[in-house]
């Protein structure tokens, strides 16, 4: 059932987003070949309370049955595509590029967001892929407008990234996000059935997050049973956003 959000709860998120947005580029601002996972997760969480919010992702379970997320931070490293806890410690070397999932309560209201960034020097090959996948969520949200389909959405996100000769994460899908951290309805960035059935309206708050792969689409659960990486250890990045139609009938990014 998705949770359609009024006026005054949009704009709690966007308050709450645009902070979060501050709190990650600060956390990206540190990222330098030899700086611990553990140190930037420190950050973050530090930075989440000091603005008066809470962590999203931290002792976050699906369900009664699984295990807790350990940490504030996810932080997926090279051929991990999603959800790696920042601890364990990791120190990250030049030529790693490193995925940064952030998601904060702030007014009761959750707010998602992601970005791939490089350490140090990588090759042009793997900085197309970071650029691919960014573009790829630009022009997804670009589409995103009252009355349109989320498989028109997705189509432009998937075409983007097939025609750079990357594919498109499926096992792995965006969200609906605020008054919980995953709401319906699913967000596929590939076209399925589903999504020609949802046809976006006022009031929708979405996390948009292509993931993208420079090999084959498949992906696995890591040992540590919450990372997910590639089946062919190809490298992957992900870019995110919250993203609301507001009562106007105006589209607003929420994490910037």
């Amino acid at each position: 059932m998705i949770i359609y959000k009024t006026q005054k709860e949009i704009n709690l998120m966007a308050e709450g987003g645009k902070i979060l947005a501050q709190i990650l580029d600060e956390v990206i601002d540190k990222i330098k070949p030899g700086i611990g996972t553990k140190e930037l997760n420190d950050l973050a969480e530090s930075l989440i309370f000091k603005n008066g919010g809470q962590p999203a992702f931290k002792n976050y379970q699906v369900s009664e049955d699984d295990q807790p997320f350990p940490t504030t931070l996810c932080t997926s490293i090279n051929y991990e595509v999603v959800h790696a806890p920042a601890e364990p410690d990791r120190i990250l070397k030049s030529g790693d590029i490193i995925g940064l999932d952030i998601g904060m309560r702030y007014k009761n209201y959750y707010t998602d967001m992601a970005k791939t960034v490089a350490v140090g020097k990588i090759s042009p090959d793997v900085k197309k892929l970071i650029e691919v996948t960014k573009e790829a969520l630009d022009l997804g949200i670009a589409k995103y407008n009252e009355n349109v389909y989320l498989s028109e959405v997705a189509k432009v996100i998937q075409k983007h990234v097939e025609n750079n000769g990357f594919s498109i994460v499926r096992e792995l899908v965006g969200h609906g996000v605020g008054k919980l951290v995953h709401e319906d309805p699913r967000v596929p960035n590939y076209v399925t059935e589903e999504s020609k059935l949802i046809k976006v309206k006022k009031g929708m708050t979405l996390a948009f997050e292509p993931m993208v792969n420079m090999g084959d689409w498949p992906v696995k659960v890591a040992e540590d049973g919450f990372a997910f990486i590639t089946k062919d250890n190809s490298l992957s990045a992900h870019f995110e956003h919250t993203v609301a139609i507001d009562h106007n009938g105006k589209k607003r990014i929420l994490t910037q």
